[in-house]
């Protein structure tokens, strides 16, 4: 008999099969359903992705149309989710508003005889940035916002939001980018709590939202976040290069750098730091972009540590004026057609997923009554 395979975090262990995407044996590249990432990035759209990953293939141009109409359709916020939302404190987390709105519209709009997975993926891809941003807005200066706008593609329609006008085409152009590049990623933490979910025979919107909550945590999402919170610190390259190196003298985590599946480099960096460049050049910045070159530059020469996505997204995020605080809220909304992809994969051939532990309590002992110890 063959020994169990042992791994902290489960870390190398096979735990299912997928025809999504995959990093590659030597986690040196990445494909969505067999399209290098790198060409996605450059040559479709984040909603031409969506359809692929949803729907299992890339659409046809009369298909794209019509899936965009759809999309577009599916903005509007009911009345009863507009008043949940309104509930939320300013200070709530903002992933927190996600999991809630998520939740709450699964009891609105139940996935069912009326709407199947396919249905509920595409309404919730298409109200989640709707829902974010209406809590922002509402939170901070109580304007009720209309959110079923004509813009035509989600990154458009969340800076639109987002700044109450129609966004630089550039910023739209880079965050579409972004989008794709963050939309799916094999068996990653929250994917993989969204199919232990989904092996359940649980519903569509609870598997989503066991995703959420498990990218809520800072080991998974939010390095973006932390990413910019470092840079901002700076005034200079090299004020960041000596407050870098005290900070590896006393071995504080450095966020942004290094990943758990690429060895070598991260193949969607590269993409999302030629766009933060062009942002960079277009905004005039001469602190922000240099200042992220110096760290990654003494990263690489101190630790021998490459930026993963989330480091240069931070600086794309920046220069379409987006708040920190929604990096990774974007992460949810994009990544909900990922999760949604992996939901029906699951389903497809379903096992309950329920791993093996390897105990190391105590040995069988005898109960002790209470009035004899």
């Amino acid at each position: 008999m063959s020994e169990t395979k042992k791994s902290g975090g489960l870390a190398g262990v096979v735990a299912g099969q997928t025809a999504i995407s995959t990093v590659g044996k030597e986690g040196v590249g990445l494909t969505y359903r067999g399209y290098s990432i790198d060409e996605l990035a450059v040559e479709a759209s984040f909603e031409e992705v969506a359809y692929l990953l949803i729907y299992g293939r890339l659409p046809e141009r009369q298909e794209l149309a019509g899936y965009r109409d759809r999309l577009r359709s599916m903005r509007g916020l009911s009345a009863a989710l507009k008043s949940v939302l309104e509930l939320l404190p300013a200070e709530t987390n903002p992933m927190d508003v996600l999991r809630t709105g998520c939740s709450t519209l699964g009891c609105l709009e139940p996935e069912g005889k009326l709407r199947d997975a396919f249905q509920a993926a595409d309404r919730l891809l298409a109200s989640l940035p709707s829902m974010l941003l209406y809590w922002w807005h509402f939170s901070r200066d109580g304007q009720r916002l209309e959110t079923q706008t004509d813009d035509a593609s989600i990154a458009a329609q969340f800076l639109h939001l987002l700044k109450g006008k129609p966004a630089d085409e550039m910023h739209v152009r880079a965050l579409d980018a972004s989008l794709i590049l963050y939309a799916e990623h094999e068996f990653n933490a929250s994917t993989f709590s969204a199919r232990i979910t989904a092996s359940t025979l649980s519903d569509f919107h609870s598997a989503i939202t066991s995703g959420i909550g498990t990218l809520r945590g800072p080991l998974h999402g939010g390095a973006n976040e932390e990413a910019m919170a470092l840079i901002e610190r700076f005034k200079t390259p090299e004020e960041a290069e000596a407050g870098l190196m005290a900070m590896l003298a006393r071995k504080e985590l450095i966020m942004g750098f290094g990943h758990r599946v690429y060895k070598i480099s991260d193949p969607r960096s590269g993409v999302i730091k030629n766009w933060a460049r062009k942002l960079a050049v277009a905004s005039g910045d001469a602190r922000i972009y240099p200042i992220s070159e110096r760290i990654e530059a003494v990263m690489w020469r101190e630790k021998m540590m490459f930026p993963n996505l989330d480091f240069y997204s931070a600086a794309a995020y920046h220069f379409c004026g987006i708040p920190t605080p929604l990096f990774t809220p974007l992460f949810v909304i994009v990544r909900t057609s990922g999760w949604a992809a992996h939901i029906m994969e699951q389903r497809e051939n379903n096992r309950l997923i329920r791993p093996t532990a390897d105990y190391f309590g105590p040995e069988p002992r005898p109960f002790v009554p209470i009035d004899k110890r």
